[in-house]
C-alpha cells in the first residue's frame, strides 16, 4: 500500500496534528492575550473597542477570557470546544467589525486566527464526536 495515494488516515498522526495546531493556536492567541490582561491589571484608562455597548472594561474582560484564558485551556486540552468557541467569536469581531474599515494587512491576522480556529473547531467536532 501506497502511504500517499492511501485514503486511510492513521488516528495517531491525527491526533498529533491537532495537538500541533491546539498547542500553537493556543501560544499564539495567549501572546495576544497577555498585554490586554496587563493593560486589564495596570489600572489606567482602558482604551478599548465597546463591542457589546456593555462599556469599554467589559469588552476588555471578554477578550482577556477568550485570549488568555481560553488559549490556556486550548493548550492544556481542557473545555476544547468552549474554549474554541470563544476564540472564534473573538477572532469574528476583531477581523469583521473592529478593524472593517481597516486595509488587509491590519486585519489578516485576526483573520488568519479565525480561520485556523474554525479549522480546529470541525476537526475536534468530526474527531471526537
Amino acid at each position: 500500500m501506497n502511504y500517499f495515494t492511501s485514503t486511510k488516515t492513521n488516528p495517531h498522526l491525527v491526533n498529533i496534528g491537532l495537538l500541533l495546531v491546539r498547542v500553537f493556536v493556543g501560544f499564539a492567541m495567549l501572546s495576544h492575550g497577555f498585554p490586554k490582561l496587563q493593560q486589564l491589571l495596570s489600572g489606567q484608562e482602558i482604551q478599548f473597542f465597546d463591542f457589546l455597548r456593555l462599556g469599554q472594561r467589559f469588552s476588555l474582560i471578554l477578550a482577556v477570557f477568550a485570549e488568555f484564558v481560553c488559549s490556556i485551556f486550548l493548550i492544556l486540552g481542557l473545555f476544547t470546544r468552549p474554549a474554541i468557541f470563544f476564540l472564534l467569536i473573538t477572532m469574528a469581531v476583531a477581523g469583521l467589525v473592529v478593524h472593517d474599515s481597516d486595509e488587509l494587512a491590519k486585519r489578516e491576522l485576526s483573520l488568519l486566527y479565525l480561520s485556523v480556529s474554525c479549522s480546529c473547531s470541525h476537526l475536534v467536532r468530526k474527531i471526537f464526536c
